[in-house]
């Protein structure tokens, strides 16, 4: 069916124009009114009629509609006709286009009287005599009365008022955030979906007092765009590693979400310089317990050995690694590798990265990080007891001693010290380890001794080197005042006023300073690098004398640099590193750089100082032990209460298989004493700084 839509002062006149615009005549259509044309309010907001016109398809159709509509206009012609106050009055109340809606047919004019309501999104009025309607304007919209914005809650209304309601929507954008990571190796964008609210005013029947209320209807949208993520990565400077289905994901999410959009290239980490060992270079440990928990004294190790010419060692050159490229497109460099340095001792050279034995005997190879020593040992054999007769024995390399170690007899070795007998009131000292088959009686045995030696000097460089970090930092402060400048100091050297800073702000620099100098001088002969030894005499020069020389600030920055290094290298550990291994000691002190093992029936009234672990399978009865990386004793203390102390450091933890009552467990500076026999304890530090058993 063939229609259209007519527009008109007038519905007569919307009539008239649409028939002469489908050339037929009015009873050839049916007349449907859409809206009637108003005047306005003197002149202003006046609307033309709306008319759609439908051509009837039969005759029989088009008698009908022409009677329908014909029907219809009068009875609205009537209805209008009868309404009691001007036609402009009602357009000013609200729009003509249902003046009574159709939804409201079956309430008369009276029931109407003095109410509101609200239909299909536009509000009506109904005046009363005795009352007015009141609107109450709820969340998300506004009301309009003669031009006017309410502001109020509430409001009166009347047919007389020209009302306007305007429902707000929302919609809030996309939030989202590109940022790059410290090292410009990844992109991360975090999207935040944006939404829109639409609000629809809901029907409201009839009442004296209504409330505008609106449906809401909340939607999702992404308004992320390729051309904004691009133009923020051309800002950031980001070209390399995009990953586009990562953005893709980004622009189509409908949730919170983050996606890497794009990703560098990490540098691949070379390798050391390092070196492949070709032969046995350990000695292992020569006592050793059978499952009943015996030892065989007489099943011994043999000391590895090697021929002249034999190769010792490869050594492998560093391998750089390869570079790798930011977000950014800038490059990112490896890490440095860096070669060993190796120090070819006695009995060794380097032949096209070999490391040769020059003669027979023993191969040593020592690690401290990327340094490295190398030497062929030589051995010796001594067949009977260390007395008045053979003398003190001092050699530098191994010595295998097949009697007994008698009073007040020394033994110095550079090597592994095997002793098959008793030890009794002597001295060992070694380099390397010990290994005694018999008794340990009133005797000192110290493995590893250049090892604890350089411990200790680096750990009072740290804290020296801290100190004089301080006092160049004050004379660089100093030295910018005029009077500084116009003093003898600037010309005539800083001693005098390094004399006045250690007694003025550094009241604790000198027992620490005089404390190295005295350890340097005491084991002078076990320090092999001369470093130790040019530090302490810059020490005493700069700080502990009053000497014509003088002393300038780069002197104190190169001395400062020295000493950082010399502790950062007592930090790296040894490989491989000292060992005691003894079955027994009674009265005697043992020091060690590294394990100690106590194989046998244990020690008593001894002290024992382990740089790393401490076992001892047997009982310790009285005096005092330390194991650096931990202690494991099968049983402590004693019936009688003979005060027996187990210590470890704080980051350790001891363990007894039976402890008697009065043992003391010092773990850092907390220490427990044990109030009644216990078993199978292991005890450390909680975090609270109290010693728990587990």
């Amino acid at each position: 069916m063939q229609s259209i839509v007519s527009k008109g002062k007038s519905v007569k006149e919307a009539v008239h124009l649409g028939l002469e615009l489908m050339e037929v005549k009015k009873n050839e259509v049916s007349i449907e009114i859409i809206q009637y044309g108003t005047k306005g309010f003197f002149g202003i907001g006046g609307k033309n009629a709306v008319v759609k016109l439908s051509k009837q398809e039969s005759n029989t159709t088009s008698r009908q509609s022409k009677t329908n509509s014909i029907d219809y206009y009068k009875t609205m012609e009537h209805l209008v006709d009868d309404l009691p106050f001007e036609q402009s009055s009602v357009f000013e109340g609200y729009p003509i286009d249902y003046a009574i809606d159709v939804s409201q047919k079956e309430m008369t004019e009276q029931e109407l009287e003095g109410k509101a309501w609200v239909t299909d999104g536009t509000i009506y009025v109904k005046d009363s005599e005795t009352q007015y309607p009141i609107v109450e304007i709820g969340k998300g919209v506004q009301l309009f009365k003669n031009n006017q914005m309410v502001k109020e809650k509430k409001t009166i209304v009347s047919e007389k008022d020209a009302l306007e309601i305007t429902l707000e929507d929302e919609q809030q954008d996309t939030r989202w955030n590109i940022t790059i990571d410290q090292h410009k190796l990844n992109v991360l964008l975090e999207v935040n979906p944006g939404h829109t609210i639409t609000r629809k005013l809901q029907d409201v029947e009839p009442n004296q007092q209504i409330e505008l209320t609106v449906d809401e209807h909340k939607e999702t949208i992404n308004t992320l765009t390729y051309e904004d993520i691009r133009n923020k990565m051309e800002t950031l400077r980001i070209t390399y590693g995009i990953n586009q289905n990562e953005i893709r994901k980004a622009l189509e999410t409908n949730v919170p979400s983050s996606y890497e959009i794009a990703t560098g290239s990490k540098a691949k980490p070379g390798v050391d310089g390092r070196i492949e060992l070709m032969v046995e270079v350990d000695t292992k440990n020569g006592l050793i317990e059978d499952d009943a928990g015996k030892v065989d004294f007489r099943e011994l190790k043999m000391i590895p050995t090697v021929e002249e010419g034999q190769i010792i060692a490869i050594i492998h050159p560093p391998i750089p690694g390869k570079r790798g490229t930011t977000v950014t497109n800038e490059p990112l460099p490896a890490k440095e590798t860096h070669p060993i340095v190796l120090k070819s001792e006695i009995g060794v050279t380097v032949v096209e990265d070999n490391i040769i034995a020059t003669t027979a005997g023993r191969p040593f190879v020592e690690q401290r990080g990327p340094f490295i020593k190398a030497s062929v040992i030589p051995k010796l054999v001594h067949n009977g007891n260390v007395d008045i007769s053979s003398g003190n024995i001092r050699f530098d390399g191994d010595i295998e001693i097949r009697g007994e170690v008698e009073e007040n007899m020394i033994v110095e070795g550079g090597g592994d010290i095997i002793i098959y007998k008793s030890a009794s009131d002597a001295t060992i000292t070694t380099s390397k380890s010990i290994i005694t088959y018999g008794n340990v009686t009133g005797s000192e045995l110290s493995a590893g001794k250049s090892n604890m030696l350089i411990t200790e000097l680096g750990h009072l460089l740290g804290i020296i080197q801290i100190q004089v970090e301080k006092m160049i930092s004050f004379i660089k402060q100093l030295s910018q005042s005029p009077a500084f400048k116009s003093s003898d100091f600037s010309r005539g050297g800083l001693n005098p006023l390094i004399h006045i800073l250690l007694e003025k702000k550094f009241n604790s620099f000198l027992p620490l300073a005089k404390k190295y100098v005295e350890v340097t001088r005491k084991g002078e002969e076990y320090l092999e690098e001369e470093d130790w030894r040019k530090v302490a005499t810059s020490i005493q020069q700069i700080f502990l004398t009053l000497s014509n020389q003088t002393t300038s600030l780069e002197q104190l920055k190169i001395l400062s640099r020295k000493m950082k290094e010399l502790h950062e290298y007592s930090k790296t550990p040894i490989e491989p590193d000292s060992y005691i291994t003894i079955s027994n000691a009674l009265n005697s002190s043992l020091y060690c750089s590294g394990n100690i093992l106590i194989i046998g029936q244990g020690c008593v009234n001894t002290k024992v100082h382990s740089g790393g672990q401490l076992k001892i399978t047997g009982s310790v009865r009285g005096g005092e032990v330390y194991g650096r990386q931990g202690a494991e004793i099968k049983e402590s203390g004693s019936n009688s209460g003979t005060k027996t102390v187990i210590a470890v450091p704080s980051d350790q933890k001891i363990r007894i298989g039976r402890a008697f009552e009065g043992t003391v467990l010092k773990i850092g500076h907390i220490q427990h004493i044990v109030k009644e026999n216990r078993n199978n304890i292991t005890a450390r530090i909680n975090s609270e700084g109290q010693i728990v058993f587990e």
